[in-house]
């Protein structure tokens, strides 16, 4: 694979298994070890072929909110592998061991890892993140963020507010910057024509755009990202920008008056941007 400008390299650690349209299932696996775990698993046979396929046994799932996608393999595989299931305390998930919240330790001992939970409502009430500040040998941070923060975007607000959305997206932006972002579906392209429009004059939003067209069109997956990327590029990071402020009066006609208001008419933008 080419070195890309704005995909940062594969973690040796995670690798994706890709489900239904756009889905990615991060899988975990410490070198040497068949143990794994995996995250957000909506399509339990597209585990299985994977598992199966290398020879690997299940222990863990962590789960990041209660949409379908992310959950519905979870009651097979239980049944199958019987690994431990952790989750958000604050949404209703059958089959959860260890309900979590913001602040709680995650312990995976047979993968060595450790992830702490950050609380991110907005898309949904209860949504979580898990995070770690290393994996293996390689030093970089991870972060499995779900639905909440996407490569060059975020998720919808279904459940939450905009000053939930914000407040979630600012905890995960002041991350360090080379912590690698690993979000649960290919949405990067269609996400980075809306940073453009926001965005015109921005040379790195165009640059990744560019890069991420190419991308596509060989098939290749444009996650993991890292929060320095995002908050180069993406206009849900850069809600106190002078460029993303004047899109956001554009839209409302006139000065928005808080973050939260440019924030919320930027979504609201991207909810029928085609």
């Amino acid at each position: 694979m080419m070195t890309r400008q704005f995909t940062p390299a594969a973690h040796p650690c995670v690798s994706a298994i890709p489900a239904f349209d756009d889905n990615y299932i991060w899988l975990l696996r410490k070198p040497g070890s068949p143990c794994v775990a995996v995250v957000d698993p909506g399509d339990a046979d597209a585990v299985d072929a994977a598992l199966q396929r290398d020879g690997l046994t299940l222990t863990s799932i962590l789960l990041t909110h209660h949409h379908r996608d992310h959950v519905g393999g979870v009651e097979a595989l239980r049944a199958r592998y019987a690994p431990k299931v952790f989750g958000p305390r604050h949404e209703t998930i059958d089959g959860i061991d260890q309900r979590c919240i913001e602040g709680d330790e995650v312990l995976l001992p047979e993968l060595e890892l450790a992830l702490r939970v950050i609380d991110v409502p907005g898309h949904t009430g209860g949504h979580i993140s898990y995070f770690a500040q290393t994996f293996g040998a390689d030093p970089r941070p991870l972060l499995f963020c779900g639905d909440t923060l996407f490569a060059g975007g975020c998720g919808r607000i279904f459940e939450g507010t905009p000053p939930q959305m914000l407040a979630s997206l600012d905890k995960l932006a002041a991350l360090p910057p080379e912590t690698l972002v690993f979000c649960a579906h290919e949405y990067t392209l269609s996400n980075l024509k809306f940073a453009a429009a926001v965005e015109p004059s921005c040379d790195d939003v165009l640059a990744r755009l560019a890069e991420v067209a190419s991308q596509r069109e060989i098939g290749e997956a444009t996650v993991p990202s890292a929060i320095g990327i995002e908050l180069r590029t993406n206009p849900f990071l850069r809600s106190r920008d002078g460029a993303v402020i004047a899109s956001a009066a554009q839209r409302l006609g006139r000065a928005p008056t808080s973050s939260v208001e440019t924030f919320a008419a930027i979504r609201e933008w991207k909810n029928v941007f085609r």
